[in-house]
Parts: structure tokens; C-alpha cells; sequence
């Protein structure tokens, strides 16, 4: 009688990822980032092909104004990996409208998305529904400092006086005037709610931005 040989089991291919970090400022260091996604690979055997760094750019700017987040997502979706790791959600994108076409774009290629702050996994149903949420919370804190922003204009203008410096001032103005414009807000919505002139929010939005 022949028995045929047992089947030679599959030999598991390490998962290939790649790393994504971002800094607002151009003084602050990736490197605690980057060394916890290195452990985070290495825990789960997994191996690390590039790693993308985006220094001086906010978390709040779309992809094309980020070269390294956007080289990233193009090999991504080249399928040269098959995980992306992040330090966190708020170092992929401020923006809820950003992060869901990230997810979407990702998804789309069959690439997953890691998040080692909160522990998400989106190759899992739990750690999407768990992306999804933690999306919401990050654009509500947005929503929040937009509001802690214009309520300190309001209340300024009503004592007559100013916070701080009048530069300061100015500063806030113009953070506010661009972040309602990324969100699809009207030039003539925008000069209203915040009480300035429409050339005012114009020159604010054609400036050269200095990045935060």
C-alpha cells in the first residue's frame, strides 16, 4: 500500500511595511516615532522595506502638499507592501475628509494600516470600525480649537482689548481663515463669521503659508 508523503506545509512569507513619520516643525526629531514602529515590526515579524518622513509640514495639509506622505501612498498602492505603520492617527492626517480617502485608497489595493498609538490594525473588522472613530474624534478636536479660536476673536473685540500680542492676534485670524477654507468654507461665509473684509480673507488664502 503507498502512503502518499504528507503535504509540505506553506512557508510564511513575512508581511513587508513601511513606515510613515510626520513633524509640524522643522525642530522636531522622528526618531521616537520611527524606533517604536522598528519594535512594533519586529514583535510581529514583520519586515520594514522604507521609511517616509515628512519634516515642517501639518497634519491638516492633503496629500500633494506632503512629498514624503505622498510618495508613500504611491508605493502603497504600487503594492510594494502590504502594511502601512503610523505612530499614531494624528500623524497621518488632521483631517477626517483626508484620513477616509487615505483608508479608502488603501483598501482599495488590499493594503492595511497600522496605528501603533492606539493599537489599530485595520486588516481586522475591529481595528476599522475602531479607525473610523478615532477619524471622528480627531476632526471633533479640530472642530474644537476652530471654535476656542473664534470665541477668543469674540470676546477680544466685545472687552476692547487684545490677547497678547497684536501679531498673536493676527496669527489666530489668518490659522482660522485657512483652516475654514480646507474645509470647502465660502470666501463670503468665511469674511462673515469672522467678522473681516473679503479681500482680507483673499490675500489671507493667496499668501505663501508658513507651516505650523
Amino acid at each position: 500500500i503507498f502512503f502518499p508523503p504528507p503535504p509540505k506545509k506553506k512557508k510564511e512569507v513575512p508581511m513587508k511595511v513601511i513606515c510613515y513619520a510626520r513633524c509640524s516643525t522643522v525642530h522636531q526629531n522622528p526618531d521616537n516615532q520611527l524606533n517604536e514602529l522598528r519594535t512594533a515590526a519586529e514583535r510581529y515579524g514583520w519586515t520594514i522595506l522604507k521609511e517616509y518622513i515628512d519634516h515642517g509640514v501639518s497634519g491638516k495639509k492633503g496629500r500633494e502638499q506632503r512629498p514624503q506622505f505622498n510618495a508613500m501612498m504611491n508605493s502603497a498602492l504600487r503594492k510594494e507592501a502590504d502594511l502601512v505603520m503610523f505612530w499614531g492617527i494624528d500623524r497621518a492626517s488632521r483631517n477626517l475628509s483626508h484620513l477616509v480617502e487615505m483608508m479608502s485608497d488603501l483598501r482599495s489595493k488590499n493594503v492595511g494600516m497600522y496605528f501603533h498609538q492606539q493599537n489599530i490594525d485595520s486588516t481586522t473588522p475591529s481595528g476599522r470600525a475602531m479607525l473610523s472613530m478615532a477619524g471622528v474624534f480627531a476632526q471633533f478636536e479640530s472642530e474644537m480649537l476652530r471654535e476656542r479660536i473664534l470665541a477668543s476673536h469674540e470676546r477680544a473685540k466685545s472687552e476692547g482689548k487684545t490677547i497678547g500680542r497684536p501679531s498673536m492676534i493676527n496669527e489666530a485670524l489668518k490659522t482660522s481663515i485657512r483652516y475654514m477654507r480646507e474645509q470647502g468654507v465660502g470666501i463670503k461665509k468665511i469674511a462673515a463669521e469672522l467678522h473681516v473684509g473679503v479681500g482680507t480673507v483673499y490675500k489671507v488664502i493667496n499668501a505663501p503659508t508658513t507651516v505650523i
